[in-house]
């Protein structure tokens, strides 16, 4: 029997930064994974380079049932905190849009920081470890793995959630939840693409690959970002991030032309080039392909815009300004950055990350119900769920 202080179940973000923290406290620690790589959703987020935190992260860029929960961790620990660890690493870093910050060189290098950090503190990291069993026996928690039975005073679970499953993603966080009488919200992907009904995809297959920035938005909720036309469906930053927010059978609104006034040019067009075509105007707005493809997708006419009434070019400029589509679903786990749900946060101390019910256990990262935007969010929620449960674990 392999006795820790502290065994935090998960080499990822949450999970290495958590025992880095409590470590550092003088605990006995130890971080079991089944993968054989640590931190692989590390290794290959913003294109292997790491969007490591976002320099604007506060409670408002968070989905939760209890918006209120993530407040006191972020509060505490800071994207500030974490940067300046970064620096203090000497990792090189820069912001690239809407306060994303990335590493200059790899991903590798917060992985190595964390891997630093562990040993620093004298925490034992394991992987190719798989869980057996978890029970608990009076104070203590007795774990059967594949490496030989463990006990431990504080469980950490860091498990993640159903998200990419080729990097290893499965729902034994909810099970342990779950065994002991936690409440597990449902869980549904995010921050995914979205695939559309056979028809539109057909008529939008040329655009595959062509980006317009546009407003996208649905139930109450607003990004301005660019949207990606794929072959399957519709993908890009503002896609990822509205698809938090939509649900099966949601429609979507998008203003395709965010920078532009259609009613303008269209207009404009009417006064000036009256012979020009209807396509010819809206190249203007948007790629040669994009006007083409919405031409045929509303069955606009394409004729010199003298021969459009007034009517008919309202309509066209109304409709690029709120394009309605409803997605026939989205790409799920299998593409998507983060799972929405997981461990109810009515169940834990949002102070200590620990079940109010089951003492010395305690849930950070994806695995609890709080879900950040598109844009280093998520990790600034891992490193900060993850330094509040390592203060007291």
């Amino acid at each position: 029997m392999i006795k820790r202080d502290v065994i935090v179940l998960g080499a990822g973000a949450a999970g290495l930064f958590c025992a880095a923290q409590a470590g550092a406290r003088g605990r006995s620690v130890e971080v079991l994974d089944h993968a054989k790589k640590v931190g692989r959703k590390i290794l290959m987020s913003g294109g292997g380079r790491c969007n490591f935190t976002n320099m604007y992260a506060g409670p408002e860029n968070f989905l939760s049932q209890n918006p209120h929960f993530c407040k006191s961790a972020l509060s505490r620990y800071t994207q500030w905190d974490f940067i300046s660890l970064v620096a203090e690493h000497g990792i090189a870093y820069h912001e690239k849009t809407l306060g994303q910050l990335f590493c200059d060189d790899s991903a590798k290098d917060i992985v190595n920081l964390l891997l630093k950090e562990c040993e620093k503190a004298k925490v034992a990291v394991t992987t190719r470890c798989e869980i057996l069993s978890v029970e608990k026996r009076e104070s203590k928690y007795i774990l059967s793995t594949s490496n030989g039975d463990y006990e431990c005073e504080s469980l950490v679970v860091a498990t993640g959630g159903l998200s990419m499953p080729k990097l290893g993603a499965t729902p034994f966080g909810y099970k342990i939840a779950e065994q002991f009488g936690l409440n597990v919200l449902p869980t549904r992907a995010a921050l995914v693409p979205f695939t559309l009904h056979d028809k539109d995809k057909e008529t939008l297959a040329d655009l595959s690959g062509v980006a317009v920035d546009v407003y996208a938005s649905c139930n109450d909720t607003t990004f301005k970002e660019a949207m990606l036309f794929t072959h399957r469906g519709l993908s890009g930053p503002s896609m990822l991030q509205i698809s938090s927010y939509w649900e099966a059978g949601d429609t979507l609104s998008i203003n395709t032309t965010p920078d532009n006034d259609p009613h303008e040019v269209l207009n404009s067009a009417r006064a000036q080039t009256p012979d020009a075509l209807l396509a010819t105007c809206l190249n203007k707005i948007f790629p040669k392909r994009v006007s083409q493809s919405f031409i045929e997708l509303n069955e606009w006419r394409n004729v010199p815009v003298k021969q459009l009434s007034h009517g008919e070019c309202e309509s066209i400029a109304n409709t690029l300004e709120n394009w309605h589509i409803k997605p026939n679903g989205t790409e799920g786990y299998r593409t998507a950055e983060v799972t929405i749900g997981g461990v109810n946060t009515n169940e834990l101390s949002s102070k200590t990350m620990m079940a109010n019910n089951v003492e010395g256990l305690y849930f950070i990262g994806e695995v609890v119900d709080v879900t950040g935007w598109l844009g280093g969010y998520n990790f600034q929620w891992a490193w900060s769920s993850g330094w509040a449960a390592g203060q007291v674990v």
